[in-house]
């Protein structure tokens, strides 16, 4: 790590007791502690991937991934929604690199600059936290992510409508990021980014966030119904989202390993309490440790050899989305986190069901660190995409490509 990762990783690491100790009442009342958004504010960490210019740590995908781990080892809720309110910050840094790169020329150029940095200095300079919703329940065969909710134009800005089902923080964000599609346009080239005010005219929660798992991240989506946005609070330049996305190292507009990272947190955590309860409890009639036990041994051996899945296959795409020099095409990385998504996110979760065999009845309670454990990784299951879908993206992509070589020899 350099000095400056090893401050960041400080700050995480000075306020993981508090987080802590608010995560098994947050679970059992399905409610974000408020308290954290203090918590993480004071620390300096809403603006972690906020350049320093613009008031932020100046933090990467390396830092952000390791912020996410350490506090999904203490409050898994409270660490997806935070992975959330990091992920706007590329709705700036994007933007200001393809503007850099030359793919904005005149008037826009001016818009994408105003806008980027309208992002960058909220989270940086201001401590705002932004929720950012991209996700929609809409669904459609030939893509992962459909956006349904349309941006029509009006005087003065933009009139919102849509429902968004995924993107942690409603009613605890200060503002919320919206992605919508320009009315007009069925394709990417329409999407643009806006700005919305959290008690907004014509916000509403979707519904009650009343998971399985994750169950503190707010995650209420949100009903847009005839939002106003002003013009300065909007990012309408056709094709602004897509020269974004082309700026990433990895897959969409970047950074996804460190939201998947969270459950990775997670299962570090339900590992160590498995491990330190089969090393305390003892057998009454030996004495001995029941982790000693065949059956036990048998049981942790498994869970290790998934945890180290989940690491190799995490550490080789943070290599790869992070490194100095390019290892891979930016296709290959695309392709290479549709493998290790699902890959990490099964490895986890059979380290769950394996801890909760190991460790018996008695921590099939909810409150149980197992237990609780057990039903946030399954949320790592079907969160963006599940692992089938990520293997049926990577095949396609590799026989597309094999054939594209074939034929044209």
């Amino acid at each position: 790590m350099t000095d400056k990762e090893k401050a960041i990783a400080a700050k995480v690491d000075a306020i993981l007791p508090a987080l802590r100790e608010k995560a098994s009442e947050a679970d059992i009342k399905g409610e974000f502690p408020l308290s954290h958004v203090q918590l993480l504010s004071e620390a300096g960490l809403l603006g972690l991937m906020v350049p320093k210019a613009y008031g932020g740590l100046g933090g990467g995908l390396r830092d952000l991934s390791g912020a996410t781990f350490a506090m999904g080892t203490a409050c898994p809720s409270t660490a997806l929604a935070f992975f959330f309110h990091c992920s706007a910050a590329s709705r700036g840094t994007l933007q200001l690199k393809a503007l850099d790169a030359g793919l904005f020329e005149g008037e826009e150029a001016a818009t994408v600059k105003a806008f980027a940095e309208k992002v960058l200095y909220a989270m940086g300079r201001d401590a705002k936290w932004l929720a950012n919703f991209a996700s929609e329940s809409n669904k459609k065969a030939s893509a992962m992510l459909a956006i349904a909710t349309t941006a029509s134009k009006v005087d003065g800005g933009w009139k919102i409508n849509g429902v968004k089902s995924f993107g942690c923080a409603v009613g605890v964000a200060d503002e919320y990021l919206v992605t919508a599609k320009l009315e007009g346009y069925d394709t990417a080239e329409g999407l643009a980014t806006f700005f919305v005010k959290r008690d907004a005219k014509g916000v509403s929660p979707r519904v009650k966030w009343d998971a399985i798992g994750m169950r503190a991240c707010a995650n209420d989506g949100l009903v847009l119904d005839d939002v106003f946005v002003a013009d300065d609070d909007a990012l309408g330049v056709p094709g602004a989202f897509v020269k974004s996305m082309q700026m990433s190292r990895g897959t969409f507009v970047g950074n996804q390993p460190a939201g998947t990272c969270c459950y990775l947190g997670a299962t570090q955590g339900l590992y160590d309490y498995a491990i330190r309860h089969l090393t305390e409890k003892t057998f009454s009639d030996t004495g001995r440790p029941v982790g000693e036990g065949p059956m036990q041994q048998e049981l942790i051996g498994r869970m290790t050899v998934e945890l180290e899945t989940a690491y190799s296959w995490m550490r080789r795409q943070i290599d790869l989305e992070s490194s100095e020099i390019e290892i891979r095409p930016k296709a290959t990385v695309e392709r290479q986190w549709h493998l290790a998504k699902g890959t990490i996110s099964e490895a986890c979760f059979a380290v769950g069901t394996n801890a909760l065999k190991a460790c018996g009845t008695a921590n099939t309670m909810n409150t149980s660190p197992i237990a609780r454990g057990i039903r946030d990784l399954t949320m790592g299951l079907v969160q963006a995409f599940p692992a089938e879908t990520g293997r049926l993206y990577a095949a396609k992509d590799i026989i597309s490509k094999q054939s594209e070589t074939l034929f044209s020899t």
